[in-house]
């Protein structure tokens, strides 16, 4: 292993778009494991643009992340609901729906849930 790994997501290793054109997945593939940026265009949810290429009903991933820009609203599958903003730390277990709130693309972090995010079921 390099002492020093040095990349960029200008430049990711794989770019995953979402349905519609709602935004993308930039992902970096590490020796710990995929770290990605989502861009969330306004008028994004999971249940409309990555439940078709997930196939489950709700995101099943599991997602540690951080919040860059815009806003998004988090709905377990359970009721529980939070937004996340600029400078939100998150942590989120699988059975949710997600969408942006406001006309402001949201950027999100992840570096636990994005490894399978935006990939077509069996794919």
């Amino acid at each position: 292993m390099a002492g020093i790994v040095h990349k960029t997501f200008d430049t990711a290793d794989e770019t995953r778009p979402f349905e519609e054109g709602k935004g993308r997945l930039d992902l970096l593939h590490t020796d710990h494991g995929p770290v990605g940026r989502a861009v969330f265009e306004p008028g994004w949810q999971w249940s409309k643009h990555i439940k078709p290429l997930a196939g489950t009903e709700s995101c099943q991933a599991a997602h540690v992340g951080y919040c860059l820009s815009g806003r998004m609203k988090i709905v377990m599958d359970d009721g529980e609901t939070a937004e996340a903003g600029p400078g939100d730390f998150m942590s989120i277990a699988p059975g949710h729906d997600a969408w942006v709130i406001g006309d402001e693309p949201c950027v999100m972090l992840d570096w636990a849930g994005f490894g399978d995010y935006a990939k077509p079921a069996g794919g």
